[in-house]
C-alpha cells in the first residue's frame, strides 16, 4: 500500500481501538450504580476534602482522602483524567481535572480551571475517573494530516520509515566518550552519523537511558535545540531530570499535575514565574482584575454618567488584560528560544506552544512501546529521528485484539529494525548476576550481551542467583475472580510469600542492608491477593517498605535486588493466556541484580515452546527445584 493508504489504515484501527476502549471504560462506570463503580476501582465514595489552594500554573489544586474500604483496589493514576462531583438527587455538579499524585487513600488532582467550586464544602463528595477522548482525537488528526502528505522532507521520512527508501548515514568516528563504555560510544557515532533515522537498541540494564543523555548533548552542542519525547510522562521526566542535572536547559511542555516534582521547574509555569518579566506580568493581572472589580460595582440602576464610568473602567480591564496575554506570549517564545531542550510526551508535542515550530532532530525514548500514530505527533516536526527502545520487552497497550492483530501493535522501531540496517545494540549490562542474564541473551539478544566489570566484581548476596521452583502435582489450582475475571492462586501466592520470608531471614542473618524487593504477578488478582497476605509475615516496617508488588508492566524500567515471579497458571488444559507472550517474561526476569526466583506448574506452562525452553535450560543448569522439596522439608 501507499503512504497514504497506510495512515488510513492506522485511522481506521484507530478508530476500532476508541471504541473498544470506551466499551470498556463504560462496563466499567457508565449505567452502573455507585456501589458497583467503587468496586470496579473508577470511582472513590465518599471522600472528604483536605487541602485546597492555587498552584503550578495559577490552576485550584484538591486533596482528597477516601475514608473507608481503603483496601479496595482501584484504576486510578496519576496524569489520569478524573472528575470531582457531588452526590446529590437535585443536583448534578462536578469538576474536572488531572490527577497528580494517588495512594491507596489520598489523591490530588489539579482541576481545570483556576476557581475552586462553591459547593466544596456541601459534603457528599466523590472522585469519577473519565474517559480520555483527547488523545484519540489528535492521533485521529495526525493521521488525517500524513494521508495527505505529498512533498517535503517529511515525504522522504516517511518512505524511510515505512520501509521504502532505505536510510542515508554519513561518515562514523570512533569516539571516546568518557563514563561510556564502547558500544555506547559506537551509539553516539552512529546518531551523529544519521541523516534520516538511527536506533539504539537498549536491552535491560545496558544504560540505555545514559546513552541517550550524551547522544542528546552532543546534537544540542550542533544544532542548539532539540525536541525529546517518549510515550510515557515518566519516561520525559526522567531524561528532563538527567539532562537537567548535566547542565542542559531544558523546558518541560505538559500539564503541571503529570510532571514530577524533580522536573517542576522545567515547566513552562515555572519559567514563566522565575523570567525577567514575570513581576510586570504580575503587576498587569492585578491591575486589570482592580479595574474590573470597580466596574461591577455599578449597579444596574445608574445614570449617564455612572454607566460612562463603568465603561471605561471595563475597556481598561480588558486594554490590560490583552497586554497581560501579549506579554505571557512574549515571555513563552522568550523561553523556547532559550531552551536547548524542549521535552514532551508523543501527544504533549500538539501543544499551541509547539505550533510552527521545527527541529532538526527528534529523539524518542521507549520507541518500542509507542503506538505508531502517537509517534507521528512529534514526527511532523522534524528532520530526522532517533528511536531508543527494546522490541524484546513489552509492546504497546491496545485494548482492541482486532485492531493489534490488523496493524496497531506494530511500532515504527520493530518495523524500521526489521528492514534497515538501521540499529546500534548496546551490549555492556550493569545490572544483573550473570546467571540471571544468560536466558535472556541467547532467547533473545544472540548471546550478544556481556556483563560490566563491576558485575564481576561485586559480592554475590546468594550462591545461586536464579531459582525456578515447579508447584507441578502440589495441588496449586488457579481459579478465576467472577467479578474481574482475572486469575488467581491462592496456594501458590502463600508458598511464593513463605519462599520470600527464608530469603529475608538468610539475608538478615548474613548482611547489614535491607535489600529491595520485587514480587511480580502478571494478573491483578494475584497481586491483590499477595498485598493481602504479606502482613501474615509480620515483617519489620524498615523492610516492608522495600518491597514492591506489582504487574510486569509496572516494573518495566525498573530494578531491585531480588525478585520473585508468581506464574499463578495451573490447569489441565495447558492454556497460559497472555504469559504466552514471551517479551513480557523477559521483562519480568532481567528486573533481578542479586537472585531471580520463579515460581510455577511446569505441567501448564510446559505446553508452551518458550516456557518449555525455559525450564528445560534452568534443569540443565541445576537451577531447577520441585516445590516438594520446601513442602516437606
Amino acid at each position: 500500500m501507499d503512504h497514504s493508504e497506510h495512515f488510513l489504515h492506522l485511522l481506521q484501527l484507530l478508530k476500532q481501538e476508541r471504541v473498544e476502549d470506551r466499551k470498556q471504560y463504560e462496563s466499567k462506570i457508565r449505567n452502573r450504580s455507585l456501589e458497583d463503580r467503587r468496586k470496579e476501582g473508577v470511582t472513590w465514595y465518599p471522600v472528604v476534602l483536605g487541602r485546597s489552594y492555587l498552584g503550578t500554573g495559577e490552576k485550584w489544586v484538591l486533596q482528597v482522602e477516601r475514608t473507608s474500604l481503603v483496601d479496595e483496589r482501584h484504576h486510578f493514576q496519576a496524569g489520569s483524567s478524573a472528575s470531582l462531583f457531588l452526590n446529590d438527587d437535585r443536583r448534578h455538579l462536578s469538576a474536572s481535572g488531572i490527577i497528580s499524585r494517588v495512594s491507596e487513600k489520598y489523591m490530588t488532582i489539579v482541576l481545570n480551571s483556576d476557581d475552586a467550586p462553591d459547593w466544596l464544602d456541601d459534603g457528599k463528595l466523590g472522585v469519577n475517573l473519565l474517559f480520555d477522548e483527547s488523545t484519540y482525537d489528535e492521533m485521529e488528526r495526525t493521521m488525517r494530516s500524513m494521508a495527505g502528505v505529498r512533498e517535503g522532507r517529511l515525504k522522504e521520512l516517511v518512505k524511510v520509515l515505512l520501509g521504502k527508501t532505505e536510510p542515508q548515514f554519513g561518515s562514523l568516528y570512533d569516539l571516546n566518550h568518557p563514563g561510556l563504555n564502547h558500544s555506547q560510544n559506537k551509539a553516539l557515532s552512529f546518531i551523529r552519523a544519521a541523516q534520516d533515522i538511527a536506533l539504539v537498541h537498549g536491552p535491560p540494564g545496558t544504560g540505555k537511558t545514559t546513552t541517550m543523555v550524551e547522544a542528546i548533548k552532543d546534537t544540542v552542542t550542533e544544532e542548539k535545540q532539540v525536541l525529546v519525547a517518549a510515550a510515557s510522562n515518566a519516561a520525559v521526566d526522567l531524561l528532563a531530570e538527567k539532562l537537567t542535572q548535566q547542565g542542559i536547559r531544558v523546558l518541560r511542555i505538559g500539564h503541571p499535575a503529570r510532571v514530577t516534582e524533580e522536573v517542576v521547574s522545567c515547566t513552562i509555569d515555572a519559567r514563566l514565574g522565575e523570567h525577567d518579566d514575570a513581576k510586570m506580568l504580575k503587576d498587569l493581572r492585578k491591575k486589570a482584575e482592580e479595574f474590573r472589580n470597580l466596574g461591577r460595582k455599578y449597579k444596574r440602576n445608574f445614570g449617564r454618567a455612572e454607566r460612562e464610568q463603568r465603561k471605561m473602567l471595563l475597556n481598561e480591564a480588558k486594554n490590560l488584560k490583552e497586554d497581560a496575554h501579549l506579554l505571557e506570549d512574549h515571555m513563552i517564545h522568550d523561553e523556547l528560544n532559550k531552551a536547548q531542550v524542549i521535552a514532551c510526551t508523543l501527544i504533549g508535542a500538539n501543544s499551541n506552544y509547539l505550533r510552527g515550530r521545527t527541529f532538526k532532530t527528534l529523539f524518542i525514548d521507549e520507541a518500542s512501546q509507542a503506538l505508531e500514530p502517537a509517534s507521528w505527533v512529534p514526527l511532523m516536526k522534524c528532520n530526522r529521528v532517533i528511536l531508543a527502545g527494546d522490541h524484546w520487552q513489552l509492546p504497546p497497550t491496545v485494548k482492541s485484539i482486532e485492531a493489534a492483530k490488523a496493524g496497531l501493535s506494530e511500532t515504527i522501531f520493530s518495523r524500521t529494525i526489521d528492514v534497515w540496517d538501521a540499529d546500534i545494540m548496546l551490549e555492556v549490562q550493569y545490572r544483573m548476576h550473570d546467571a540471571i542474564m544468560s536466558f535472556s541473551n541467547e532467547q533473545f539478544y544472540q548471546g550478544k550481551l556481556i556483563s560490566a566489570e563491576v558485575i564481576k566484581q561485586r559480592k554475590p548476596l546468594f550462591p545461586r542467583a536464579v531459582k525456578f521452583i515447579d508447584t507441578a502435582g502440589c495441588g496449586f489450582d488457579e481459579k478465576v475472580n467472577p467479578e474481574t475475571l482475572s486469575t488467581y492462586n491462592v496456594e501458590e501466592g502463600r508458598f511464593v510469600l513463605d519462599r520470600l520470608k527464608e530469603i529475608l531471614d538468610d539475608v538478615g542473618s548474613r548482611e547489614t542492608m535491607v535489600p529491595t524487593v520485587g514480587i511480580i504477578a502478571p494478573y491483578r488478582a494475584q497481586s491483590e491477593l499477595l498485598r493481602k497476605y504479606i502482613v501474615d509475615l509480620d515483617l519489620p516496617a524498615e523492610v516492608l517498605k522495600k518491597i514492591t508488588i506489582n504487574s510486569v508492566d509496572a516494573f518495566q524500567g525498573q530494578e531491585r535486588d531480588i525478585m520473585l515471579i508468581s506464574l499463578v497458571r495451573s490447569n489441565p488444559n495447558g492454556e497460559i493466556g497472555f504469559l504466552a507472550d514471551k517479551r513480557r517474561m523477559n521483562v519480568a526476569m532481567t528486573r533481578a541484580r542479586h537472585l531471580l526466583v520463579m515460581v510455577g506448574d511446569s505441567a501448564t506452562l510446559s505446553a508452551n515452546g518458550f516456557f518449555d525452553e525455559l525450564i528445560q535450560n534452568l534443569q540443565s543448569r541445576d537451577l531447577y527445584h520441585s516445590a516438594f522439596e520446601y513442602l516437606y522439608s
